[in-house]
């Protein structure tokens, strides 16, 4: 690791070289300077860098060249700060900090804001423990947010850890904890819950940043009461009004582009038809897919598609830089490329298409057209992270079946995938029943959905239906990743592949796996908290590309059905969600009853 030691601890040194008295280590010469302080772009610029920070930005850096000064000439490509993301979930890239950070840094990402709340609910702080300690080893930026609700949703799931205030204060004190993960009990905010606004003020005590998650288009009281009680960001807008409300209440609207969640282009309009102050609009990816990663890049495929939807690129690189920076109180040490700051530098040799040519972390080149030029030793769990899917029994056929005696159809709730995006609908659907059990119905697209209870070995399923997913043929997808409570979920269209699914997760820990007319055809194995796999990032990603081909050979059109599965247990965004309890309507926060009389 470049060791980033504090500026007031190498300031004699930034000025020595920047006078000339002392010579750099690193200097980039003709280069054009994207400054995201003025919104300009310089000609002509030299960058000398001592030790992981910047000294002098200015026309001519040879006072500063020595013998052993490292001198790359930028040739007139335009050097852009390190791009950061502000909210996301090393976790959903199925992959470790480490792995993830070996996909992204060739994008140009050099800074993470991370909140680890998918292995907190499965090991709890000391899962948030080893994610934070990994974080701290390595080449770039990452700042861990200590998750604000495990559970999610009190009294609606049971998962496998409880953090709460007492949990939240000792994180507090660790370094690399920026701040309190998003607080998705929206409700307990503006009902003032005791054990919420504990954990509120815990951070604000700290003076460190509440991340905010209000999933609700309601933007009267309950809104204005959410912001009341303290949460600064905001990543769970989709329309142009959400974002608008948000800055205007003194939020941060955090416009998320990930692997499944499209909500950057509605919401950019606030900039560039209505003509509000970008400074206060930040960009983010939530969640990234492995193969989104490898493939199609990272913060760098959010700028293109930023500055696609209308904004200037210097704007666009703003609200993925020094925007970021100053909403985390970290601009005097990341965000732009200025004195003091860290020299975390991207080449690139244009500004709309955004090629990342070099990529500069603390000082040190770590990564050149696309591959990374650094070693980065994999980090190894302890074997208490790798034993945590216990679902009690082997599952059997008829755990799936759902019973209705003496009718010859019901009437049935189902929960309505939307397509790249995170809710869900509330349908409801009328179903045949053969033989006293509730058959699925292909031709509404209506499949079956489970969710087995995997923490605490109850054996127990709790079975639903679901639309969306257009599957054709007779299949079933089984996953250990399921927001935020991570049991076991199952969906499909024949009730032995679902068993088999299960039983499958169940021998390996935990991981995805797609049966189709008895066979497994997909498989990635995901053995850390049923949650990241500790193979390669390339490796992790060429398994997901056979598991979204398996996906389309059982019928599914979904840009993202993997993404779309994970959030169908996530009983805190609306409208309808699976847990261990049953159905739960989170448009009113309570349990329902599947079939409707």
């Amino acid at each position: 690791m470049n060791k980033r030691r504090p500026w007031g601890e190498v300031s004699k040194d930034l000025v020595d070289v920047a006078m000339g008295r002392q010579m750099a280590d690193l200097v980039i010469r003709n280069g054009r300077w994207v400054n995201v302080h003025s919104g300009e772009i310089i000609p002509g610029i030299d960058v000398a860098v001592c030790g992981s920070r910047i000294a002098y930005v200015g026309p001519d850096a040879s006072h500063a060249i020595g013998d052993g000064t490292q001198v790359i000439d930028a040739g007139g490509r335009y050097m852009i700060p390190g791009l950061c993301d502000a909210h996301m979930h090393v976790e959903s890239g199925m992959v470790t900090v480490t792995e993830f950070s070996r996909a992204v840094i060739p994008h140009g990402t050099t800074s993470m804001f991370i909140d680890p709340h998918e292995i907190a609910n499965v090991l709890g702080l000391p899962g948030v423990k080893l994610m934070h300690d990994e974080a701290m080893t390595l080449p770039i930026n990452v700042y861990v947010q200590v998750p604000s609700c495990i559970p999610s949703a009190p009294g609606l799931e049971t998962n496998g850890a409880v953090i709460g205030p007492e949990e939240i204060a000792e994180a507090m004190s660790w370094p690399g904890i920026i701040g309190l993960g998003e607080m998705m009990n929206f409700p307990g905010v503006f009902n003032n819950d005791d054990l919420i606004h504990a954990e509120l003020a815990e951070t604000m005590k700290a003076g460190k940043v509440i991340g905010g998650h209000y999933a609700s288009p309601d933007l009267g009281l309950p809104f204005h009461g959410y912001v009341a009680g303290g949460p600064a960001d905001d990543h769970e807008g989709t329309q142009m009004e959400d974002a608008i409300a948000r800055v205007r209440q003194g939020m941060k609207a955090m416009l998320r582009l990930g692997s499944a969640w499209h909500d950057v282009a509605k919401q950019v309009t606030a900039i560039t038809e209505m003509g509000l102050d970008s400074r206060n609009f930040i960009l983010c990816t939530d969640d990234s897919h492995s193969g989104t990663l490898v493939h199609e890049g990272h913060m760098n495929r959010v700028v293109r598609h930023a500055i696609a939807q209308g904004l200037k690129p210097i704007t666009a690189i703003q609200m993925a830089t020094l925007n970021t920076a100053e909403h985390f109180g970290l601009e005097k040490d990341l965000g732009s490329i200025t004195p003091g700051r860290y020299a975390d530098i991207v080449l690139s040799s244009d500004l709309v298409t955004l090629p990342i040519e070099l990529v500069i972390a603390g000082g040190k080149p770590v990564a050149e057209n696309g591959k990374l030029i650094i070693d980065m030793p994999p980090y190894e769990y302890p074997e208490f992270a790798k034993a945590t899917v216990k679902i009690g029994r082997r599952l059997l056929r008829s755990d799936f079946e759902i019973p209705a005696e003496g009718v010859s159809s019901v009437n049935a709730r189902v929960i309505g995938v939307i397509e790249n995006q995170a809710p869900t609908k509330a349908l409801v659907r009328t179903l045949r029943v053969e033989s006293g059990t509730v058959q699925m119905d292909p031709g509404q697209d209506v499949a079956q959905i489970a969710l087995v209870e995997r923490h605490h070995a109850t054996g127990q399923v709790t079975n639903g239906f679901v639309s969306g997913f257009g599957f054709t043929a007779a299949c079933a997808i089984a996953s250990t990743v399921a927001h935020d409570s991570h049991h076991m979920i199952v969906v499909g269209t024949n009730k032995a592949d679902m068993a088999m699914a299960a039983n499958r997760l169940a021998e390996i820990n935990g991981g995805v796996v797609v049966y189709k007319d008895g066979q497994e055809i997909a498989l990635v194995e995901l053995p850390i908290a049923g949650l990241m796999s500790n193979e390669r990032a390339e490796i992790v990603a060429d398994k997901a590309r056979k598991m979204v081909e398996a996906f389309a050979e059982c019928g599914s059109g979904l840009n993202n059905t993997y993404m779309q599965l994970s959030l169908l247990a996530l009983a805190v965004i609306p409208e309808l969600r699976i847990s261990d309890l049953g159905l739960v309507d989170v448009t009113q926060f309570k349990l329902v009853p599947l079939l409707v009389d």
